[in-house]
């Protein structure tokens, strides 16, 4: 609540009219307490009454979007639950077992929306209510405080129940795994994709998920080579997809005349199937398969080539040779779909190799380390100016940007 506290000071009091008893005579006196109080304790106490302001506020726009937005999406997935039950009782799930599976997980899926839901109405309650406590005892920081962690957790599923409505794509909303390569910039590049990351680290557990980090190849000299991290749950590989390419670390000269790459990494996103994986077929013929120790990984590290477009996985984590090449089988048919996807044909056999992309030359991000500590997002153009918060995780504007470019140009297509 510190980095509240701070961030309220700044907050105008004309901003948060929120009742008369808080207007008038108050707003002139914390006002004249700010240019003439010479003392600490009576500066914290005004500081303090200026938090509650920003604070109010922020709890009060989450509740009226839960308002807003609840009551409909509920009666809409409670809609969408029924029809599903109705398809489970009229169709024999014996004939496809398969098509039986896929209908019981999104029914299994739609009950857990519904749930929370219902779970986001009631906290957004909670939160409207410990308001109106904090109010009648005498402004109690602490109850708003309670109130203000409620609306957090409402703010999250809202933010996650609008994305996965824009989320639409073949893979979206599967898991994700995201490799990260250092460049070949030296230790500066490696230390960089060691920062890169705990970002994405940091960033899944702010959404109160995990990434796992299966895999990661150390430098000698400092930070990383390599790494692979699994996000297991729906729809990481929608949000994440929009980070493949390459991460620029960047040092502007004073006068933004000129930029100097420090160091840069590349990252890749492949879909982590959570249910039935689609059933890919490859010839034993159209692979290469290569294993061998590296220090750092435990158990044999397998990669596995596709001969016919040269995609090459890797992986390394599991105990045995075996699994690992199970593991990189899978990566790769993810892969090798995600391609055929892209290039619009309905088969891996078609793909074209000349046509597939290269990730070394797709620029995502620059992130600008002085004179000033920026992000610039080259895919969506957005531009955040505080540096530190994104390599805290705090990445869900750059996520939310290219998701909605995303969807902007699937509608012009």
């Amino acid at each position: 609540m510190a980095g509240i506290a701070a961030e309220s000071v700044a907050v105008s009091v004309q901003r948060a009219p929120f009742c008369s008893k808080w207007q008038g005579s108050r707003s002139s006196k914390l006002h004249t307490q700010l240019r003439a109080s010479q003392s600490m304790d009576d500066k914290n106490k005004v500081f303090k009454e200026l938090g509650l302001f920003s604070l109010r506020k922020k709890i009060e726009d989450v509740v009226l979007q839960a308002d807003i937005l609840a009551p409909a999406a509920l009666e809409l997935e409670e809609s969408r639950r029924i029809r599903q039950e109705e398809m489970i009782r009229k169709y024999n799930l014996w004939d496809d077992v398969t098509k039986s599976n896929e209908i019981l997980v999104k029914l299994a899926d739609s009950s857990k929306v519904v749930d929370a839901l219902k779970d986001l109405t009631y906290k957004a309650e909670e939160a409207k209510l410990i308001t109106q406590l904090a109010e009648m005892d005498a402004i109690n920081y602490g109850l708003f405080k309670q109130a203000y962690n409620a609306s957090v957790d409402v703010s999250k599923f809202l933010y996650w129940y609008e994305m996965s409505k824009l989320l639409r794509g073949q893979y979206d909303m599967d898991g994700a795994c995201l490799i990260i390569k250092a460049g070949s910039a030296g230790i500066y590049s490696e230390i960089w994709a060691e920062q890169l990351l705990s970002m994405y680290n940091k960033w899944a557990e702010k959404q109160s998920y995990q990434g796992r980090v299966v895999e990661k190849y150390a430098s000698k000299n400092g930070g990383i080579e390599s790494a692979t991290i699994e996000f297991e749950f729906g729809y990481a590989y929608g949000y994440l997809s929009g980070e493949r390419g390459v991460h620029h670390m960047i040092r502007s000269s004073d006068d933004d005349s000129m930029l100097h790459e420090i160091g840069l990494a590349v990252v890749d996103v492949i879909p982590l199937f959570l249910g039935t994986a689609p059933d890919l077929q490859i010839d034993d013929g159209d692979l290469r398969i290569s294993s061998g120790e590296k220090q750092g990984w435990t158990g044999q590290a397998v990669c596995v080539q596709h001969i016919p477009t040269g995609i090459s996985v890797q992986s390394s984590g599991e105990r045995s040779h075996f699994a690992n090449k199970m593991k990189a089988l899978n990566r790769l048919k993810a892969k090798l779909l995600v391609i055929a996807m892209e290039q619009g044909i309905p088969e891996v056999g078609g793909i074209k190799r000349e046509a597939i992309a290269d990730l070394w030359k797709q620029e995502t991000r620059r992130y600008v380390f002085h004179p000033n500590r920026l992000v610039q997002d080259v895919k969506t153009g957005i531009q955040l100016p505080d540096l530190n918060s994104v390599l805290d995780g705090n990445i869900e504007p750059l996520i939310g940007a290219n998701i909605s470019m995303r969807q902007a140009s699937d509608l012009t297509l």
